[in-house]
């Protein structure tokens, strides 16, 4: 499809008509202003001489006269062409596959250091388990947009809604426990990624809450923020990655293990807020966890098919400049129509 980006350079074609009628006429030959307010100049003392110097051999013709205001004119369409930038439109369709808008709030805390899995017989933290089950579970989600919030004594958003999974998926890797802080702001994670949820279409919005249930820091209760996530139509899922031990061995600062209470994971809380939601609960110890996850997010209802096409616009505008510039060449080589020479003088 072909387009002007700057149609209304249009307007501007009279010009030159404008500039010719409202100039200042030349008074007719033989008529003299008068001598009041006239200025008295040096003349050259060869005037004559000089005058014929510029004075053409030949007399011009009529045709050449008629060509030359041609491609005046020619010349002056060619450059508003130019400044109108004409283009081709060339459009390319976008068809996005349906799938969920798929929000993981992951508890980064320093709770999350506890030794509290086995792992070939080797004490693992929580954070190495919760790992290995999310890289899984995001490499499955294949057509789904998946947005990822880490959150300690705040919440940050580390990344929007993509299709990109394997930058979410290295983000994930990249992880630390405290990398956010030592505390744990539950609700406040839970109410960012409702935001980002809010703007994509409704059924689809589902949020992912990985923690160890543990919530004491932030400004928005757990509670507060699963009425919200109801409000907003976001269902809620939650997976408990601690154990139910009274004391387990946690990283102090100053790199040493030890015992310590009150890091139980709080798994009352945490299936009170995904039933509130009409979502549900799972333990990150459970084998089929992933899969029976994966079957309730199939039964949500996906998102629309999303067709998108978008016009990429190729420039034309160096064709009617290249026309002009040789149009002006020629009028500098062949000023009236006559051949321009050395001598000074023009030759017809």
């Amino acid at each position: 499809m072909f387009e002007f980006h700057w149609p209304w350079i249009a307007l501007l074609l009279p010009l030159p008509l404008l500039v010719y009628w409202l100039w200042p006429r030349r008074l007719p030959s033989g008529r003299e202003r008068p001598l009041e307010g006239r200025q008295t100049t040096l003349l050259h003392p060869a005037i004559e001489r000089l005058q014929q110097s510029f004075q053409s051999r030949r007399p011009r013709s009529p045709l050449t006269g008629v060509l030359h205001a041609l491609l005046l004119m020619l010349l002056w369409l060619l450059l508003l062409l130019a400044l109108m930038r004409p283009q081709w439109l060339e459009p390319y369709t976008e068809l996005k596959t349906p799938g969920y808008d798929l929000m993981i709030a992951v508890d980064a805390s320093r709770s999350m250091t506890a030794l509290d899995f086995t792992q070939d017989g080797r004490p693992v933290s929580r954070m190495a388990v919760l790992k290995g089950v999310l890289d899984r579970f995001i490499e499955s989600r294949e057509g789904d947009r998946v947005g990822l919030v880490i959150f300690g004594s705040q919440a940050f958003v580390q990344s929007p809604l993509t299709f990109d999974r394997n930058a979410v998926r290295s983000m994930v890797r990249a992880m630390e426990p405290g990398m956010a802080g030592d505390a744990t702001a539950m609700g406040d994670a839970m109410a960012l990624a409702i935001k980002r949820l809010r703007e994509r279409p409704e059924g689809s919005r589902v949020l992912l809450l990985i923690t160890d249930g543990d919530s004491n820091a932030g400004l928005i209760p757990p509670q507060l923020a699963a009425r919200l996530a109801v409000a907003e139509g976001v269902r809620l899922y939650t997976i408990g990655v601690g154990s139910l031990q009274e004391e387990v061995p946690i990283l102090a600062h100053d790199g040493q293990y030890r015992m310590e209470r009150d890091m139980i994971m709080q798994e009352d809380l945490l299936i009170r807020l995904s039933q509130a939601t009409g979502g549900a609960y799972f333990r990150a110890t459970d084998s089929d966890m992933l899969e029976i996850f994966s079957q309730r997010i199939a039964a949500l209802e996906q998102s629309e098919v999303e067709q998108v096409t978008t016009l990429i616009p190729t420039p034309l505008y160096r064709w009617p400049l290249g026309a002009a510039l040789l149009i002006l060449l020629l009028l500098g080589l062949f000023p009236e129509g006559r051949m321009r020479t050395p001598d000074g003088g023009n030759h017809g």
